[in-house]
């Protein structure tokens, strides 16, 4: 698996748990059109890009189709991270036919799906090249895809914000309520997990400067203008990375890279992303 041997946590696991399942979803008690093949006929097929993309998924669409019949064999053209042009043969495949047509939707669905994602985030990443901004995803997944979309996402360059609610703290509006503060709310995370990563969320520069004295590891601006984000920056002077999020598309990368913070978080990396027109041609 790439791209650099991944860390997120449980993936492979994960990565077990999401194909068994989209498995079970469409096989059910069996495949009743693939029956229409006799049992021993062997196929050749091979797997096309429509489109322009970046190419992410290559252990999922393995686990799939090894899933089903470990005498198939997969021949790669791409590493996930790779760029492709349209009508690309990204791999073939040799073996039985009805499990190759069984495995082929499943297989796809998360092929087209994760290199939508890394496509997407590519974009993203292209818009902040020579800059040393970090582009980084949300937790807006899909739900059982988070560690393959997490993956996805550093296949097109950017770069992954915590990967769930357990291994850092990003301190919001209602739990800054609820906490009775910025200041009891970070007081009580260092309690709770004094190894984990503070992060806190604020929508004025008063807040701001709540989350500088609590001496927090990262300021997420919500909905900042370019000029209070100066003035935030001003008077952050290296206290705290700062973080920009709220109504960040491809299109404000550029502009939001310019003001020199040290990360953008976007949740289109992962929710808005379109999947990948992908196609297998089989040869009986």
């Amino acid at each position: 698996m790439r791209p650099q041997d991944t860390v997120i946590p449980n993936i492979t696991i994960d990565l077990q748990r999401a194909v068994q399942a989209a498995l079970e979803e469409d096989i059910g008690d069996g495949d009743i059109t693939a029956q229409l093949i006799p049992e021993d006929r062997s196929a050749r097929a091979r797997v096309i890009t429509r489109e322009d993309c970046t190419l992410s998924g290559r252990a999922w669409v393995e686990a799939v189709f090894l899933a089903l019949d470990r005498e198939l064999k997969l021949t790669w053209y791409y590493e996930d991270g790779e760029q492709l042009s349209a009508n690309a043969v990204i791999f073939e495949l040799e073996g039985n036919a009805r499990s190759i047509l069984t495995g082929e939707r499943t297989a796809l669905n998360f092929l087209q799906t994760l290199s939508g994602t890394a496509t997407t985030a590519a974009e993203f990443s292209a818009k902040a090249q020579g800059t040393e901004v970090k582009i980084l995803d949300t937790r807006k997944t899909i739900p059982g895809l988070r560690s393959a979309q997490k993956y996805a996402v550093l296949c097109g360059g950017c770069h992954n914000h915590r990967i769930g609610l357990y291994d850092a703290f990003l301190i919001k509006e209602n739990h800054i309520a609820a906490a009775g503060g910025i200041d009891r709310a970070v007081a009580q995370a260092r309690v709770i997990k004094p190894e984990a990563l503070i992060e806190v969320e604020v929508e004025t520069i008063g807040e701001l400067e709540q989350a500088l004295a609590a001496g927090v590891d990262v300021i997420m601006l919500d909905e900042f203008s370019d000029e209070d984000t100066r003035v935030a920056l001003a008077l952050t002077k290296n206290k705290a990375k700062i973080e920009i999020s709220g109504s960040v598309d491809r299109d404000r990368i550029a502009q939001l890279s310019a003001l020199e913070v040290n990360y953008i978080s976007s949740g289109s990396l992962t929710k808005h992303l379109r999947a990948i027109d992908l196609s297998l041609r089989i040869d009986l």
